[in-house]
């Protein structure tokens, strides 16, 4: 953390257990940041907190830090069954709850304590035997939480903290039934300790907090400028066949050490890919319909400097703490002033410096009036010259994909070779005999794996 972002409050002035201070030791964590200074005198009372904190300001360490001291200093009872999780934290995205459990591990390493880590989209019975063995803090996202409740792997009934990370998150993306059915499922809010965190306590959160915490008490912090303070914002207003151009350019000039380019499409994000890598640019590509290991391995590779440019749609623009992401880049504006404070807050984390450059071209620059109303102030306008402009070799060349229905199956029905067809051996009578069979079963369906 940079010193600037820090307050002269030592975590060392707390009444925390020796396991933690060692833990915060191992991280070489001293001193507080602002949301950590307000929040974890209430927390470490007892009491329910809801804080409001830019992204990147410490709110992971502020509730972990308070699970900790609280599981520790208040052991579960005698009657807990070992698949009952003692303290549950929500995130809304796969890479935040991937995150959070990394930070435990590291702060809470000395502690004893036993982490699960439940996530859609791979490793699902591996998961579901790692709970059904038993843990104390479940990490995770809603629907493979969910999921696995439903199946009787745990219960909630022993849980004594709750964590809601980035709320305002859950509701934008439709989580808030399977919060609530969640937190129906635990200890009523008397019984437990209850922390909430968001970039914005909005009327919404708040509503979600009086309904399911006991008496939280509001912190929030806040800055001039809703953006991080030490982010350089400018805007370039690019014709379209400029955008190319122009990245080029600027990746040139700027020399990031590492950078997120911001797409809103996958169709764009594909294209930019081609670009980049034709211009000899080593680039990773993560979009929604990546693989979870194969968007954990780029994540990875990434973050160890094997890559120095991302192109991302807004998949990454919640939940990523990648240090030392010195540019952001959006080559496409997003299409709402909250999705332009998480996508700039992909940099100058932790009190560091950072740059985020926006273009604002013939499709998507009338959404710059709406996102200056949002952050509160104009962005800097720098001319498009010939001089920020650098001609592009061609974009790297794809490998077409084979159309659906290619190869030999389509070979049999095209010459007529396919024995339970019309034409094939059997005829009409096998094909209408059976014909019951081949209808579609309806299916029951589960809770949400894709969380």
């Amino acid at each position: 953390m940079s010193e600037h972002h820090l307050t002269e409050t030592r975590y060392a002035s707390f009444d925390l257990v020796d396991e933690i201070n060692q833990g915060l030791a191992d991280a070489g964590f001293e001193f507080c940041t602002p949301i950590q200074q307000q929040t974890l005198p209430i927390a470490l009372e007892g009491r329910d907190v809801a804080g409001e904190a830019q992204t990147g300001t410490g709110k992971t360490a502020a509730f972990l830090i308070a699970v900790f001291n609280q599981l520790l200093k208040h052991p579960p009872s005698e009657k807990r069954r070992k698949n009952q999780p003692r303290a549950l934290i929500l995130a809304p995205t796969r890479e935040l709850a991937i995150q959070i459990h990394k930070d435990a591990l590291l702060l809470g390493s000395h502690t004893g304590l036993v982490f699960g880590l439940a996530y859609g989209g791979t490793g699902y019975e591996t998961q579901r035997e790692e709970l059904a063995a038993g843990v104390d803090l479940l990490i995770g996202t809603p629907g493979r939480i969910i999921d696995y409740f439903k199946q009787h792997v745990f219960d909630l009934k022993a849980c004594q903290v709750v964590v809601l990370d980035e709320a305002d998150r859950m509701f934008d993306l439709g989580f808030i039934k399977d919060i609530r059915y969640l937190l129906r499922r635990c200890p009523v809010p008397e019984k437990r300790l209850s922390m909430l965190f968001s970039a914005t306590l909005s009327h919404r959160v708040l509503e979600l907090a009086y309904e399911h915490m006991n008496n939280a008490e509001t912190v929030r912090i806040r800055s001039d400028r809703p953006t991080a303070d030490k982010v350089k914002q400018t805007v370039y207003y690019p014709a379209n066949d400029e955008k190319v151009p122009l990245l080029l350019g600027l990746l040139e000039s700027l020399q990031p050490t590492r950078s997120i380019i911001f797409v809103n499409t996958k169709r764009v994000a594909e294209k930019l890919f081609d670009w980049l890598e034709g211009n000899g640019h080593k680039t990773a590509l993560l979009s929604g319909d990546v693989p979870q290991k194969k968007r954990q391995s780029l994540l990875r590779r990434f973050q160890d400097g094997e890559y120095k440019i991302m192109v991302a749609t807004d998949v990454a623009a919640r939940g990523l703490h990648i240090p030392e992401v010195s540019h952001i880049f959006n080559y496409d504006l997003p299409q709402s002033g909250e999705d332009y404070v998480h996508r700039v807050g992909r940099t100058a984390r932790a009190g560091a410096s950072g740059a985020a450059v926006s273009f604002a071209c013939e499709d998507y620059a009338h959404y710059l009036v709406d996102i200056e109303d949002y952050i509160g102030h104009r962005i800097d306008n720098v001319p498009v010259d010939q001089d920020s402009l650098l001609t592009p070799k061609a974009p790297l060349k794809r490998k077409p994909k084979k159309p659906r229905g290619s190869g030999q199956h389509r070979n049999r029905h095209k010459h007529g070779k396919d024995k339970t067809s019309a034409g094939g051996k059997h005829g009409d009578k096998r094909h209408h005999k059976h014909r019951k069979s081949h209808q579609p079963k309806k299916v029951k369906q589960g809770a949400s794996d894709s969380a």
